[in-house]
């Protein structure tokens, strides 16, 4: 099976360099293009201040982020919950210089994981149109009005459904020459952005099929992800 981990961030401004900091992630799990219903999310005292321009992105000010966890706090239980999974990220550049840095901050070294960009996917699959999550969204149909602030967890949960429709969703078994008499719990899509998994990963508890369920009522009408969770 193929885990991958659908990952956003906000920040307090554009250049970790100068001294812009994390402020919230958020991570949703998938296990073969399936959602889980695993997910890891967090807020991140920035030990800074909150500039105007960022607080208008995501509404999260200096006064709330005071009592919340430096990044270091949070580092191990981060890197645990990715482990070594491809990690699916819309403007990874973006994201992993602001995860790197703070990475950096406290002496380790930088992320290694495969990473899949969704805003290059886009650019292929559709040359010249916008390619923001929220045009993307349109496009697709995808109901994106809890969005009226940007958040790391819903933003990795609206860019998971747009990574299946990227990929080509449940067509992309059959494009990777996968039989659908197969078995799920044997196909394995192998990519060459994946990086092998230490270890096979086990199936779906029914705490996590519990959780999946949760996640999709909280979706909205017709997430896309109904579409394959019976698949």
């Amino acid at each position: 099976m193929t885990r991958e981990i659908v990952l956003d961030t906000e920040t307090t401004g554009l250049d970790p360099l100068g001294g812009d900091r994390i402020v919230e992630i958020g991570c949703v799990e998938l296990f073969n293009h399936v959602p889980t219903g695993s997910h890891f999310h967090t807020y991140i005292n920035p030990d800074r201040d909150m500039p105007e321009a960022a607080y208008k992105v995501h509404g999260l000010s200096e006064q709330f982020l005071s009592d919340k966890p430096l990044f270091a706090a949070i580092r191990e239980e981060f890197l645990a919950f990715l482990q070594d999974s491809t990690l699916i990220i819309h403007n990874a550049p973006f994201d992993l210089g602001f995860l790197n840095a703070e990475l950096a901050a406290i002496n380790f070294p930088p992320l290694k994981n495969p990473v899949i960009d969704t805003v290059e996917l886009a650019r292929q699959k559709h040359p010249g149109a916008r390619v923001g999550l929220d045009a993307l969204c349109k496009h697709y149909g995808i109901d994106n009005s809890r969005r009226t602030l940007h958040g790391a967890l819903l933003d990795s949960q609206i860019l998971a459904e747009v990574y299946l429709e990227l990929i080509g969703g449940r067509q992309v078994a059959m494009a990777l020459g996968l039989s659908d008499s197969q078995p799920a719990d044997q196909q394995v899509i192998e990519k060459k952005t994946y990086a092998p998994r230490k270890n096979p990963a086990p199936p779906l508890t029914k705490q996590q099929q519990s959780g999946h369920a949760r996640l999709l009522q909280s979706l909205g009408k017709q997430p896309i992800w109904n579409r394959y969770s019976n698949s």
